[in-house]
């Protein structure tokens, strides 16, 4: 049984890791919190909710195996949070560190995520000065509903270019994250998952069959997101908790614009690290996970 401390897991990626691990009833688990503990409703057996001062963490992190940020870096500018999280572990001991990267495998394109890069590279010089508790360990959800449409059966792709993605669950996500947490091997400091990685033309064919009629698709073209002009007839909209409304819409034309540039750069792509570690997992097909969730609906 190990201790593994969870920093920021309030999100929809967080919580379905939290809840696997729980369920295993193999492992202690310490939540961290910058808000007040008695405002948490939740209640699992072995798990415990701490509010976390992060000017004083390695007390904290007393005794604890492995560390999981899911510190959410837009909030966290400097990465001042998360770069005293991991200085904390290494004073306290901590042999594993999951940095808040459950994403992409490159940063292209994607200023949002500047800060993971700079987390990144300060892990890399721990790394170098081998000082314990530093590993990258890299892991991909993607969250395709964002430029994928499937309830409206439409799309917005980049023209031009048939990007390759790495589309895996929440639930086969979880699932690794408790076996790397009790492998006993070495971790890899890359340590990518692939659920199923697939050009977008090829995903875009398997929604149509499942939706029953092919997609409305809007091709933008690269010179004109560059110039930040934006022809298509519809912006996802991203919902962020603490983003007022009033910035909402130009961070999710921001998003939209970097997501389909970064297909260029195949940030969406991730290696499979531990897919090769685990080889017995079966993971999730995309075909089989758009079947069941979409199948026969209207």
């Amino acid at each position: 049984m190990g201790k593994i401390a969870v920093a920021g897991g309030s999100g929809a990626v967080g919580q379905e890791i939290v809840k696997v691990l729980a369920a295993s009833r193999r492992h202690e688990i310490l939540i961290l919190s910058r808000s007040d503990v008695s405002d948490k409703g939740e209640s699992r057996p072995g798990v415990t909710w701490v509010k976390a001062d992060y000017g004083d963490m390695a007390s904290v992190l007393s005794a604890v195996d492995t560390v999981l940020s899911f510190i959410a870096t837009h909030a966290d500018p400097g990465s001042t949070v998360q770069k005293t999280l991991i200085d904390a572990s290494i004073i306290a001991g901590v042999k594993r560190f999951a940095p808040s990267e459950w994403a992409t495998s490159n940063f292209e394109e994607l200023p949002w995520y500047a800060e993971k890069a700079n987390i990144r590279a300060y892990l890399q010089e721990i790394n170098k000065e081998k000082k314990p508790g530093a590993a990258i360990d890299q892991l991909a959800i993607e969250n395709f509903e964002f430029v994928f449409d499937l309830k409206s059966r439409r799309a917005i792709v980049l023209d031009g270019y048939d990007s390759v993605i790495t589309l895996t669950t929440y639930g086969d996500l979880a699932n690794i994250v408790l076996r790397a947490v009790e492998y006993e091997g070495k971790w890899p400091v890359n340590g990518g998952v692939q659920g199923t990685t697939i050009a977008t033309s090829k995903f875009l064919e398997i929604a149509a069959r499942v939706r029953g009629k092919p997609f409305e698709i809007q091709a933008l073209k690269e010179e004109d997101l560059r110039a930040d002009i934006i022809k298509s007839s519809w912006i996802p909209r991203l919902e962020i908790p603490g983003l007022p409304d009033e910035q909402v819409d130009a961070f999710s034309k921001m998003v939209l614009k970097g997501w389909l540039l970064s297909g260029l750069h195949e940030s969406w792509r991730v290696s499979d690290e531990w897919n090769r570690l685990l080889p017995d997992y079966k993971f999730t097909d995309a075909e089989e996970f758009l079947t069941k969730a979409w199948a026969g609906k209207p």
